[in-house]
């Protein structure tokens, strides 16, 4: 899996790692994986014009694939590069910016890079650019939380660790053949191995730790796809110009705006038209579903939110995470603390019901998401809750309405959530409440929200106060949890090890033993024994699957909706 943005927090999550989203008619949401071309708008299409994409949280301007962390600067990203492939409506990898050959063992896979894509500054893309993505990412220095993505790659540890000076399993052939071995066959190569090159020229000797506060990645970005930047506005705004040079032929827009608003406002800034796309706060959907100006469309994404426990910290030297709190230890404490939360009322009361529940990290729209039959629900039950920290040993011995922990000493618990949309401290506010019904002493740690940078930042450096906090993910069109859920994941930000769920995960992009076996068969049994495991033991709560509620003015044609939100901008145009 990959971060989303939605560091959403992903959600992805987005999110992005994550995902930030949170009356008339309107599409229902979509039950299918097919996209939604949603250019409704009669009349004819025109050439030129601006549109505006909205987004309710300040981004931090890291403007490069290898090195940004959230749906903030994804959502920048998307207008200005691309990768070597690209996920089809059916939610598999195909050819975009090369073809390629994998050869008959599965070890080898080659790109063959079209010739003639110009990066914005008229260079000319080549191999050596996807080279050079490879080894920024694999660099001793590098920060980042892709890894997972080139650690297939025959040699890449051992660069990694310091012990090699190249990566033996890359070989550029020319201009625009590359081929990389990696160091076992895998049945999901395509998805997993980074496809996004980085602009050799551009960046010269800037080592890989301090590119991401680099001119180059913030102030004057550069990539390969249909819009580039024209002008940066930290935090607020960025002006996308047309391409010319594009690879696919000019975009038919001028431009694009990426414009972040206050999300309180999105239902007045939609309506006005300051805002022509935006994945709408789900508290303001039906009133915006319900604008004249407006094309509703709701989709099902490949997206869930969750609530963690802060299970201890990551080890930056050894590359690993280490489950040394013992607060949330008590498998019987994390169920009661999900038999606690009523998820439905919640969907239906700050979300318009624009998701279900959700038990398991796969949302239903992944094919490997297993049957609800065979896992607990978790659903809303208080006297089962409350049941369950009795026999563990939670109890109110004081009389003062909540529990102490099992030796008898005070027991609170510290959430953390994220500021930004009208509702958030009402939604906040839900979850604790539903915690202290059942007798938990639940507070808002620090005594306020975070906004959006604040809340990652705090979680990502494993700060002490943290004990649970409300995020999300999107996720990549291969349901493989690695990147996320290995011990060895950065982005593992609930700070889970289990032995059994790394080697579940490991298993799970391995070919079968039986080579007349399907394959697909053979990693859906892996994956639902995986969801057995992680809905059992409960290390995060998951909360909902997301459905994506799009608002797009009506005369913007050729917006394109997917489970992973809008695509093919260089076919937006203004409709009159």
């Amino acid at each position: 899996m990959k971060k989303s943005a939605f560091w959403l927090l992903s959600l992805l999550l987005v999110m992005s790692v994550f995902l930030a989203a949170c009356s008339g008619g309107g599409e229902k949401a979509s039950t299918e994986k097919e996209p939604k071309d949603d250019g409704k708008a009669s009349g004819e299409a025109q050439e030129g014009g601006t549109v505006t994409f909205g987004y309710t949280q300040p981004f931090k301007g890291v403007l490069s694939y290898a090195y940004y962390e959230g749906e903030d600067d994804a959502n920048a990203l998307q207008f200005m590069h691309e990768g070597l492939l690209k996920v089809n409506d059916e939610l598999i990898s195909e050819p975009n910016l090369a073809d390629y050959e994998l050869s008959e063992d599965k070890t080898k896979l080659t790109f063959k890079l079209k010739q003639g894509v110009k990066w914005h500054d008229g260079e000319e893309l080549t191999a050596e650019d996807m080279e050079f993505a490879w080894y920024l990412i694999a660099d001793p220095t590098y920060e980042g939380a892709r890894f997972a993505n080139v650690a297939m790659i025959k040699g890449a540890q051992e660069y990694k660790d310091g012990k090699a000076e190249t990566i033996e399993g890359i070989k550029v052939i020319d201009d625009y053949t590359i081929e990389v071995t990696v160091t076992e066959p895998s049945v999901n190569l395509l998805e997993n191995i980074w496809v996004y090159p980085e602009p050799k020229h551009h960046y010269g000797d800037i080592s890989s730790k301090e590119l991401p506060d680099s001119d180059q990645i913030r102030k004057t970005p550069i990539g390969v796809g249909p819009f580039k930047v024209k002008n940066i506005v930290p935090g607020e705004m960025i002006e996308f110009e047309r391409f010319d040079d594009y690879w696919q032929g000019p975009a038919k827009l001028d431009g694009v705006v990426y414009k972040i608003i206050d999300g309180s406002l999105a239902q007045g800034l939609v309506q006005n038209g300051e805002i022509d796309v935006i994945e709408a706060p789900k508290d303001q959907w039906e009133a915006i579903k319900a604008l004249d100006n407006v094309n509703p469309v709701e989709a099902d994404a490949m997206s869930y939110s969750y609530i963690a426990f802060d299970w201890g910290h990551y080890d930056t030297k050894k590359g690993v995470v280490v489950s040394d709190n013992k607060k949330f230890q008590n498998k019987s404490l994390r169920h009661a603390m999900a038999h606690a939360i009523d998820r439905q009322a919640f969907i239906d009361g700050f979300a318009n019901g624009l998701g279900k529940p959700l038990n398991t990290p796969f949302p239903s729209v992944s094919w490997a998401k297993i049957d609800d039959s065979e896992i607990n629900q978790y659903e809303y039950d208080p006297e089962k809750a409350k049941k369950l920290l009795d026999e563990a040993g939670y109890v109110d011995k004081d009389g003062d309405g909540f529990r102490e922990d099992p030796e008898g000493k005070p027991f609170t618990i510290n959430f953390d959530a994220m500021a930004g949309a009208e509702t958030s401290e009402a939604r906040a506010q839900f979850i604790l409440q539903s915690w202290q019904e059942v007798g938990l002493n639940a507070k808002l740690n620090g005594g306020s929200l975070k906004d959006f940078n604040l809340f990652y930042d705090t979680i990502e450096a494993d700060d002490p106060s943290v004990e649970t906090f409300m995020g999300a993910w999107g996720l990549a069109n291969d349901p493989d949890p690695a990147g996320i859920w290995l011990s060895t994941d950065k982005w593992n930000m609930w700070r889970w090890y289990s032995e059994k769920s790394d080697e579940l995960i490991k298993k799970g992009i391995t070919f079968p033993e039986d080579a007349s076996k399907d394959v697909t068969e053979h990693r859906q049994e892996v994956y639902n024994e995986w969801q057995k495991l992680v809905n059992e033991e409960l290390p995060i709560i998951f909360f909902e699957q997301r459905v994506d509620p799009w608002a797009i003015n009506k005369r913007v044609g050729g917006v394109k909706v997917t489970p992973f939100g809008t695509d093919e901008f260089h076919k937006w145009h203004i409709v009159e």
